[in-house]
């Protein structure tokens, strides 16, 4: 091709091929986040966790994927039919509560022990077979990993029952 040429900058076929395909790999990508977006697949996720013995039963609500700064939900619900004799003891693996910032527990646990694994919450026996602790919270926004977390239902000082649950943060 002669330097004088108009068509000197044109790129050779080949080149423009590999740019399209380049472009449009880009699109579909663009696509696909904004249909994850558009379908809340980014959003706050609560999951679920549940045991139980026959007798008792526990159940967690946590935040399964979260994002810096939203507001989450932990719940920790205890059954047992006949109701509660005794005060209700929850053990929670203290690093988890480590990426949030709380307004507390409601209802405010009536004694609270931290050992270097765990955080023991008591209550004070609800009236009825059922009995719910919230954990008032959102993720800090220096938080950029997330947790395992677990949950026991204490019988004194050994488990009863325990879930296990897993949190991803999102960028």
């Amino acid at each position: 091709m002669d330097s004088d040429s108009t068509l000197a900058d044109v790129h050779p076929p080949e080149l423009r091929r590999r740019a399209r395909a380049g472009r449009r790999a880009v699109l579909v990508v663009l696509a696909l986040v904004v249909l994850a977006g558009a379908t809340t697949l980014l959003g706050v996720r609560t999951g679920t966790a549940s045991t139980t013995d026959g007798t008792w039963s526990l159940q967690g609500r946590y935040p399964q994927i979260a994002r810096s700064g939203l507001d989450v939900v932990w719940q920790v619900r205890v059954t047992h039919p006949g109701g509660f004799r005794e005060p209700i003891r929850i053990a929670v693996n203290g690093s988890f509560f480590d990426i949030f910032e709380t307004q507390g527990f409601h209802p405010e646990p009536s004694k609270t022990t931290r050992d270097d694994r765990w955080l023991y919450l008591e209550f004070d026996p609800p009236p009825g077979d059922e009995f719910l602790v919230d954990y008032d919270a959102y993720i800090q926004g220096s938080s950029q990993l997330g947790r395992r977390g677990e949950v026991r239902l204490m019988d004194g000082e050994r488990p009863r029952l325990s879930v296990t649950y897993r949190t991803w943060l999102a960028p």
